[in-house]
């Protein structure tokens, strides 16, 4: 019984080593596709990246899932990085896209692109003033707390400057 529980261990450990090692192989054929920014408004134009086309390389980045068709990836100024670009077509719903890039080594590269609509909507309160509009109540506070600190202070210079004069 044991000798078979050995033998069983022993396969088992086998079959997952050779897999682990096959793993890889597989896993390079398919590289990340650095996408940036990775979260991008319509109007936006994004930069993609990858180390899938090698040392001067070149590539065809596909962008259709979004609408903005196909771009061109070619080598850029760091060591076997190629470089494309697109811009996110204004007519895009919000949502995660992927793109992907086929490169002339036959190699191909995925990321994703996540497409925001933000439209500011409202009053924006940045506690620096300027697009909420006046409140008067607030301003009178102010304008009395101002008022009262210029007396306060014009009463205190009087008091120094009389006391100064009679000793």
């Amino acid at each position: 019984m044991r000798t078979t529980a050995r033998l069983l261990t022993g396969t088992a450990l086998t079959v997952a080593a050779v897999g682990a090692l096959g793993a890889p192989a597989y896993a390079g054929d398919s590289e990340t596709l650095e996408v940036y920014p990775s979260s991008a408004t319509p109007g936006t134009t994004v930069t993609v990246n990858t180390l899938a086309c090698g040392k001067h390389g070149h590539g065809v980045g596909d962008a259709q899932s979004l609408g903005a068709g196909d771009f061109q990836l070619n080598p850029s100024t760091h060591k076997e990085v190629v470089v494309g670009q697109f811009k996110v077509p204004h007519h895009t719903k919000a949502g995660t896209y992927w793109i992907s890039v086929a490169c002339d080594n036959g190699r191909t590269a995925r990321g994703e692109l996540r497409v925001e609509h933000k439209v500011p909507t409202g009053h924006v309160s940045t506690g620096v003033g300027g697009s909420v509009g006046p409140d008067t109540t607030q301003i009178a506070a102010g304008a009395a707390v101002l008022a009262a600190a210029a007396v306060g202070g014009t009463w205190l210079l009087r008091r120094r400057a009389s006391g100064a004069q009679d000793g």
